[in-house]
Formats: C-alpha cells, structure tokens, sequence
C-alpha cells in the first residue's frame, strides 16, 4: 500500500470501530472471555481469488490491542486457491473476536474487487486494452477500492474531480445550451484553460462527435455505449486522424463483451461494476 491507502485504511478502520463499539467495550465478549485468555487465528480463503487488503489487519490492532501479533503469509494481489492461509494472529482471545468482522469486512470487499479484476483483465491479456476503474465507488471507499483494482492487475482512471479533465455529456449539454459553441470549440477552451500537464478526456456517443473531436487531439476520448462495430470503426477513424490519441471504451462492458471489446484495438476499457457490483470473497476467521 502507498502511504496516502494506509492513512486511508486508518481512518476508516477507526470509523468502522466505531460502528461496533460506540467508544464503548465488545458487550458480548465482556461477559463470556476472560481478559487474559490467549488465542490463534488464522484467515483463511475459502474460494478462489486475488487477496487485497492484508495490510489493513495490524491496522486494525493497533486501535484494539497493539500486542496482537499479525503474521501475514501472502502479499496483495496474491491468487489465492481454498484453504490457503492468508494470515495468523495471536494475541489476546477477546481483541480478536472484537476485530474479527471489522478485518474480515475490509478483506472480503477488497478482495471481492481485486478477484473480479482480475477475471476481467484476464479476459483481454491478448489485446493491447487496459482494464480501468471509475468513480461507481462506495462513498468514502474510493481510495481503498482504487487500491483493490490495482491488486488485481487494473489501472486506476482518475481519482476524483480534482485530478483530470473528463468532459463528459451533461457538461457538453450545458456548454452547447445556447446552440453556438461546439465541441471542438469545448475542447479548445478546455486545453486553454486547464492546469499545465493535466489529462484532458472527452467522451463521445456518435461516431460524427468522434470524427469532430480528433482533429483537436484530446488525450483521451471516452467512446460511451457503442456497438462492437462502432468502436472498430472509431479505432479506425483515429488512426487515420490521430494516433496519438487514446481510445477509452465504456458502457455495455461485461465479462461476456470485454474481450470483443479489446479487440477493436482500443486502448481502455472503464468498468464501473469493478467497484461497485464485485462479490465479496468469502474468507474465513478459524481459530486454531
């Protein structure tokens, strides 16, 4: 993890603590389990997938008990096959039932992203296309799921708002309202304006707003919700007008398609059910 995903998983461990225990005690195990009682677990992978989110187990302990001791046996992004051993903690019987479903509740979302990931970028190894995450992430997870997409063989697109110009059509629609400005105007206005080395990204539903658009040279166009034989013809149109130009395709794109898709020769795939529709990975929490 990069130093701003662990100030990340920090401050959400802490709120995901609070969820559980109000600045309060584990009620439940108060009343069963001695203090003093000593423990092992280990997590173990219950199906097959992509680990992430490992490094987010001592995190946990830390806020709980920092003399629990976190033994991780494999990395991020690790493939894991049933039964293997993910990690062993050992330390005090009640700090690992207290931590238990908030680790287990980061590995199995982070996890669940970084597996399905990885079936996707699988399914376009042969093509030169690049699997992309969106902004489609659950509020306040952003860093985390973006960290997820990566442990699974994916690119991140960008962060937020504040880091690339995506000029997307709700924006055209307001830009042309009065009918006076096109789109190749947008484009220059933009490149005028933005800030210096900033990514500059349009996206396109027609083939006509594409053939507009490449003389302007855009780094990237989104090519939104087109057919298999729309985007051959787009990849074809750019490299005619201009190849230096990416082609991001979007819309549409599953686990059937993606591989159809890459093989128009477009550079980016953007998939918004990467983060916010990928099943949790089932991962176990077995004492030893």
């Amino acid at each position: 993890m990069l130093p701003a995903d662990l100030d990340a998983a920090r401050q959400l461990v802490r709120q995901a603590l609070l969820e559980d225990l109000n600045d309060g005690i584990d009620v439940t195990t108060s009343l069963l389990i001695a203090p003093s009682e000593q423990g092992t677990v280990q997590i173990v992978a219950r199906q097959q997938g992509v680990l992430s989110g490992g490094q987010i187990i001592p995190l946990v302990f830390e806020q709980i008990d920092p003399d629990v001791s976190c033994r991780l046996h494999v990395a991020d992004g690790t493939a894991l096959t049933p039964g293997m051993v993910v990690a062993t903690l050992v330390g005090s019987v009640p700090a690992l039932l207290t931590g238990e479903r908030t680790i287990l509740n980061f590995l199995t979302l982070l996890s669940g992203v970084a597996s399905l990931t990885r079936k996707y970028v699988a399914a376009v190894e042969s093509t030169q296309a690049k699997i992309l995450d969106t902004r489609k992430t659950l509020p306040g997870l952003r860093t985390l799921q973006k960290y997820a997409v990566r442990c699974g063989g994916g690119t991140n697109h960008r962060i937020g708002l504040y880091d690339a110009v995506l000029v997307k059509d709700n924006h055209l629609a307001a830009w042309r309202s009065d009918g006076s400005r096109s789109l190749a105007e947008a484009v220059r206005h933009v490149r005028k304006s933005a800030p210096p080395g900033m990514t500059i990204e349009f996206e396109v539903d027609t083939l006509d707003q594409l053939r507009e658009i490449l003389p302007e040279q855009p780094d990237i166009v989104l090519l939104d919700n087109m057919t298999i034989e729309q985007l051959a013809e787009a990849v074809r149109m750019r490299n005619e007008l201009a190849k230096n130009v990416l082609l991001e395709a979007s819309g549409g794109v599953n686990l059937q398609t993606v591989g159809k898709i890459a093989a128009t020769g477009v550079d980016r795939i953007s998939i918004g059910a990467l983060t916010h529709s990928a099943p949790a990975l089932d991962l176990g929490f077995d004492w030893v």
